[in-house]
Protein backbone atom coordinates (compact mmCIF):
# COMPACT_ATOMS: atom_id res chain seq x y z
CA UNK A 1 0.00 0.00 0.00
CA UNK A 2 1.20 3.48 -0.62
CA UNK A 3 1.28 6.22 2.14
CA UNK A 4 -1.91 7.47 1.34
CA UNK A 5 -4.19 4.33 0.48
CA UNK A 6 -2.64 3.84 4.62
CA UNK A 7 -3.84 7.17 5.70
CA UNK A 8 -7.49 6.41 3.72
CA UNK A 9 -7.47 3.21 4.98
CA UNK A 10 -7.48 4.10 9.18
CA UNK A 11 -10.17 7.18 7.98
CA UNK A 12 -12.24 4.83 6.23
CA UNK A 13 -12.13 1.59 9.15
CA UNK A 14 -12.10 4.00 12.04
CA UNK A 15 -9.04 2.46 13.21
CA UNK A 16 -7.38 4.55 16.39
CA UNK A 17 -4.13 2.94 17.07
CA UNK A 18 -0.95 2.44 15.05
CA UNK A 19 1.57 0.46 16.21
CA UNK A 20 5.41 1.25 14.53
CA UNK A 21 7.32 -1.83 14.76
CA UNK A 22 11.45 -2.29 14.34
CA UNK A 23 14.03 -5.10 15.16
CA UNK A 24 16.66 -4.34 17.47
CA UNK A 25 19.97 -6.04 16.75
CA UNK A 26 20.13 -9.05 18.87
CA UNK A 27 17.33 -10.13 16.66
CA UNK A 28 14.08 -9.13 19.43
CA UNK A 29 10.90 -7.23 17.67
CA UNK A 30 10.17 -3.48 19.62
CA UNK A 31 7.30 -1.67 19.37
CA UNK A 32 5.98 1.66 20.87
CA UNK A 33 2.27 3.04 19.77
CA UNK A 34 0.59 6.38 18.94
CA UNK A 35 -2.72 7.44 18.03
CA UNK A 36 -3.68 7.46 14.43
CA UNK A 37 -4.33 11.19 13.99
CA UNK A 38 -0.33 11.21 14.09
CA UNK A 39 0.27 9.53 11.04
CA UNK A 40 0.22 11.81 8.21
CA UNK A 41 1.65 11.26 4.85
CA UNK A 42 4.65 13.05 6.14
CA UNK A 43 5.06 10.05 8.69
CA UNK A 44 6.82 8.03 6.21
CA UNK A 45 9.76 10.94 5.30
CA UNK A 46 10.00 11.90 8.36
CA UNK A 47 9.32 8.94 11.13
CA UNK A 48 9.05 9.27 14.53
CA UNK A 49 11.94 9.77 17.54
CA UNK A 50 13.09 7.44 19.98
CA UNK A 51 16.13 6.53 22.20
CA UNK A 52 18.34 4.30 20.67
CA UNK A 53 20.67 4.20 24.20
CA UNK A 54 17.87 1.65 25.56
CA UNK A 55 18.26 -0.08 22.91
CA UNK A 56 20.87 -3.44 23.36
CA UNK A 57 24.00 -3.03 21.46
CA UNK A 58 22.90 0.06 20.01
CA UNK A 59 23.83 3.63 20.74
CA UNK A 60 25.68 5.42 23.40
CA UNK A 61 23.91 7.98 25.74
CA UNK A 62 25.04 10.95 24.36
CA UNK A 63 24.24 9.85 20.92
CA UNK A 64 20.73 8.12 21.87
CA UNK A 65 18.38 10.36 19.46
CA UNK A 66 17.37 7.72 16.76
CA UNK A 67 13.94 7.68 13.96
CA UNK A 68 12.06 4.91 12.55
CA UNK A 69 10.72 5.58 9.47
CA UNK A 70 7.68 3.49 8.70
CA UNK A 71 7.42 1.37 5.27
CA UNK A 72 4.24 1.50 3.79
CA UNK A 73 4.54 -2.01 1.97
CA UNK A 74 4.77 -4.00 5.47
CA UNK A 75 0.77 -2.46 6.66
CA UNK A 76 -1.15 -5.47 8.36
CA UNK A 77 -3.86 -5.13 11.45
CA UNK A 78 -2.95 -6.22 14.43
CA UNK A 79 -4.47 -10.23 15.02
CA UNK A 80 -4.21 -9.89 19.06
CA UNK A 81 -4.62 -5.98 20.50
CA UNK A 82 -8.67 -4.94 21.95
CA UNK A 83 -8.41 -2.16 19.69
CA UNK A 84 -8.13 -1.83 15.90
CA UNK A 85 -4.47 -1.30 15.36
CA UNK A 86 -2.63 -1.06 12.34
CA UNK A 87 1.14 -1.84 12.43
CA UNK A 88 3.83 -0.67 10.09
CA UNK A 89 7.66 -2.30 10.42
CA UNK A 90 10.14 0.60 10.28
CA UNK A 91 13.72 0.94 9.25
CA UNK A 92 15.92 2.98 11.17
CA UNK A 93 17.89 6.06 10.84
CA UNK A 94 19.97 9.12 11.92
CA UNK A 95 18.07 11.47 12.30
CA UNK A 96 20.42 14.51 11.52
CA UNK A 97 21.95 12.88 8.42
CA UNK A 98 19.22 10.56 7.34
CA UNK A 99 21.23 7.78 6.71
CA UNK A 100 20.11 3.87 7.52
CA UNK A 101 21.71 2.97 10.75
CA UNK A 102 24.41 0.25 10.42
CA UNK A 103 23.03 -2.08 12.90
CA UNK A 104 19.76 -2.08 11.68
CA UNK A 105 18.62 -5.80 10.72
CA UNK A 106 16.43 -4.61 7.69
CA UNK A 107 19.18 -2.31 6.48
CA UNK A 108 21.51 -5.15 7.06
CA UNK A 109 18.94 -7.41 4.58
CA UNK A 110 19.11 -4.79 2.35
CA UNK A 111 22.36 -4.18 1.97
CA UNK A 112 22.81 -8.55 1.23
CA UNK A 113 20.08 -7.86 -1.34
CA UNK A 114 21.82 -5.29 -2.95
CA UNK A 115 25.23 -6.95 -3.28
CA UNK A 116 23.76 -10.16 -4.81
CA UNK A 117 22.50 -8.29 -7.32
CA UNK A 118 25.75 -5.79 -8.50
CA UNK A 119 27.59 -9.36 -8.19
CA UNK A 120 25.57 -10.82 -10.79
CA UNK A 121 24.92 -13.61 -8.85
CA UNK A 122 21.05 -13.01 -8.87
CA UNK A 123 18.47 -10.34 -8.87
CA UNK A 124 16.54 -12.30 -6.01
CA UNK A 125 17.30 -14.34 -2.84
CA UNK A 126 14.77 -16.92 -2.10
CA UNK A 127 14.39 -18.26 1.55
CA UNK A 128 12.45 -20.95 2.64
CA UNK A 129 12.83 -21.37 6.42
CA UNK A 130 11.40 -24.40 8.74
CA UNK A 131 10.80 -23.27 12.04
CA UNK A 132 10.69 -25.45 14.43
CA UNK A 133 10.20 -24.88 18.35
CA UNK A 134 8.89 -26.71 21.56
CA UNK A 135 5.04 -25.98 23.73
CA UNK A 136 5.76 -26.24 26.95
CA UNK A 137 3.32 -26.26 29.51
CA UNK A 138 5.43 -25.01 31.70
CA UNK A 139 8.71 -23.03 31.94
CA UNK A 140 10.82 -21.99 35.60
CA UNK A 141 13.86 -20.68 36.15
CA UNK A 142 16.15 -19.04 38.40
CA UNK A 143 19.40 -17.45 39.29
CA UNK A 144 19.85 -16.39 42.60
CA UNK A 145 23.00 -15.39 44.64
CA UNK A 146 22.88 -18.94 46.45
CA UNK A 147 21.09 -21.02 43.64
CA UNK A 148 20.70 -21.55 40.23
CA UNK A 149 17.79 -23.99 38.68
CA UNK A 150 15.66 -24.41 35.15
CA UNK A 151 12.99 -26.41 34.51
CA UNK A 152 10.61 -26.98 31.99
CA UNK A 153 7.50 -29.39 31.29
CA UNK A 154 4.76 -30.83 28.65
CA UNK A 155 2.01 -32.33 28.93
CA UNK A 156 2.98 -34.59 26.54
CA UNK A 157 6.63 -35.43 27.62
CA UNK A 158 8.07 -39.01 28.15
CA UNK A 159 8.89 -38.28 31.72
CA UNK A 160 4.93 -37.78 32.66
CA UNK A 161 4.34 -41.39 32.10
CA UNK A 162 4.31 -42.23 35.41
CA UNK A 163 2.64 -38.84 36.72
CA UNK A 164 -0.78 -38.55 38.51
CA UNK A 165 -3.07 -36.80 35.98
CA UNK A 166 -6.28 -38.41 37.51
CA UNK A 167 -6.35 -39.92 35.26
CA UNK A 168 -3.27 -40.45 32.95
CA UNK A 169 -3.69 -41.81 29.80
CA UNK A 170 -0.57 -43.18 29.04
CA UNK A 171 -0.43 -41.30 25.73
CA UNK A 172 3.03 -39.79 25.82
CA UNK A 173 5.67 -39.31 22.56
CA UNK A 174 9.00 -41.45 23.35
CA UNK A 175 12.21 -40.07 22.59
CA UNK A 176 12.83 -39.43 19.01
CA UNK A 177 9.12 -40.83 18.23
CA UNK A 178 7.36 -37.15 17.65
CA UNK A 179 7.57 -37.35 13.86
CA UNK A 180 3.70 -37.55 12.55
CA UNK A 181 1.76 -39.16 15.31
CA UNK A 182 -1.90 -38.44 15.31
CA UNK A 183 -3.80 -37.36 18.23
CA UNK A 184 -4.11 -38.18 21.60
CA UNK A 185 -0.24 -38.38 21.33
CA UNK A 186 0.04 -35.07 19.39
CA UNK A 187 -1.80 -32.78 22.08
CA UNK A 188 -1.22 -29.32 19.78
CA UNK A 189 -2.37 -30.06 16.83
CA UNK A 190 -5.31 -27.60 16.88
CA UNK A 191 -3.21 -25.00 18.66
CA UNK A 192 -0.48 -25.34 15.09
CA UNK A 193 -3.84 -25.10 13.07
CA UNK A 194 -4.41 -21.58 15.04
CA UNK A 195 -0.89 -20.41 14.49
CA UNK A 196 -0.85 -21.53 10.96
CA UNK A 197 -4.29 -20.01 9.92
CA UNK A 198 -4.02 -16.50 12.19
CA UNK A 199 -0.49 -15.97 9.58
CA UNK A 200 -2.74 -16.91 6.65
CA UNK A 201 -5.84 -14.45 7.46
CA UNK A 202 -2.73 -11.88 7.77
CA UNK A 203 -1.84 -12.99 3.97
CA UNK A 204 1.25 -14.53 4.80
CA UNK A 205 1.70 -17.73 3.24
CA UNK A 206 2.18 -21.01 4.76
CA UNK A 207 2.82 -24.74 3.29
CA UNK A 208 2.53 -27.14 6.50
CA UNK A 209 2.35 -27.54 10.44
CA UNK A 210 3.15 -31.13 11.58
CA UNK A 211 4.64 -32.36 15.09
CA UNK A 212 8.35 -32.54 15.27
CA UNK A 213 10.42 -35.40 16.13
CA UNK A 214 11.13 -34.70 19.92
CA UNK A 215 8.67 -35.62 22.88
CA UNK A 216 7.96 -32.58 25.21
CA UNK A 217 6.17 -30.88 21.90
CA UNK A 218 8.82 -30.19 19.41
CA UNK A 219 6.80 -28.92 16.65
CA UNK A 220 7.30 -27.05 13.52
CA UNK A 221 5.49 -24.72 10.99
CA UNK A 222 6.42 -23.68 7.39
CA UNK A 223 6.17 -21.11 5.43
CA UNK A 224 6.31 -20.70 1.94
CA UNK A 225 9.62 -18.95 0.23
CA UNK A 226 10.37 -15.16 -0.02
CA UNK A 227 12.65 -12.88 -1.06
CA UNK A 228 15.10 -12.42 1.98
CA UNK A 229 13.49 -9.17 3.55
CA UNK A 230 10.57 -9.77 3.20
CA UNK A 231 10.56 -13.19 4.62
CA UNK A 232 12.64 -11.54 8.00
CA UNK A 233 9.85 -9.42 8.30
CA UNK A 234 7.51 -12.49 8.00
CA UNK A 235 9.65 -14.63 10.45
CA UNK A 236 8.58 -11.46 12.75
CA UNK A 237 5.15 -11.69 12.75
CA UNK A 238 5.60 -15.78 12.84
CA UNK A 239 7.10 -15.63 16.23
CA UNK A 240 5.10 -12.85 16.99
CA UNK A 241 1.85 -14.92 16.42
CA UNK A 242 2.92 -18.16 17.74
CA UNK A 243 3.95 -16.74 21.53
CA UNK A 244 0.23 -15.04 21.36
CA UNK A 245 -1.53 -18.29 20.47
CA UNK A 246 0.54 -20.71 22.72
CA UNK A 247 -0.21 -17.76 25.33
CA UNK A 248 -3.80 -18.27 25.00
CA UNK A 249 -3.63 -21.14 25.46
CA UNK A 250 -1.63 -20.90 28.51
CA UNK A 251 1.22 -22.46 26.99
CA UNK A 252 5.18 -21.30 26.40
CA UNK A 253 6.84 -21.24 22.74
CA UNK A 254 10.26 -21.76 22.94
CA UNK A 255 12.33 -21.86 19.86
CA UNK A 256 14.93 -23.83 19.34
CA UNK A 257 18.65 -22.09 19.52
CA UNK A 258 19.16 -23.34 16.07
CA UNK A 259 16.07 -22.74 14.65
CA UNK A 260 17.34 -21.47 11.36
CA UNK A 261 19.45 -24.35 10.51
CA UNK A 262 16.25 -25.57 9.43
CA UNK A 263 16.38 -23.65 6.48
CA UNK A 264 15.59 -26.33 3.44
CA UNK A 265 15.77 -23.42 1.04
CA UNK A 266 18.21 -20.42 -0.11
CA UNK A 267 18.19 -20.09 -4.11
CA UNK A 268 19.01 -17.25 -6.66
CA UNK A 269 16.68 -16.54 -9.06
CA UNK A 270 18.66 -14.49 -12.39
CA UNK A 271 15.79 -13.13 -15.12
Amino acid sequence: MTPQEIIAKIKEENIRMIDIRYMDFPGTWQHFSVPACEVTESSFEDGFGFDGSSMRAWQNIDNSDMIVIPDPTTVKMDPFFAHPTLVLIGDIKDPITGEAYSRDPRYIAKKVEQYVKTTGLGDTIFVGPEPEFFIFNNVRYSCEPNSAFYELDSDEAIWNSGRDEMPNTGYKIRHKHGYYPLPPSDKYQDMRSEMLLTLEDMGIAMECQHHEVATAGQCEIDLRCSSLLDMGDKLAWFKYVLKNVAAKYNNSVTFMPDWLGSLELVSFSVD
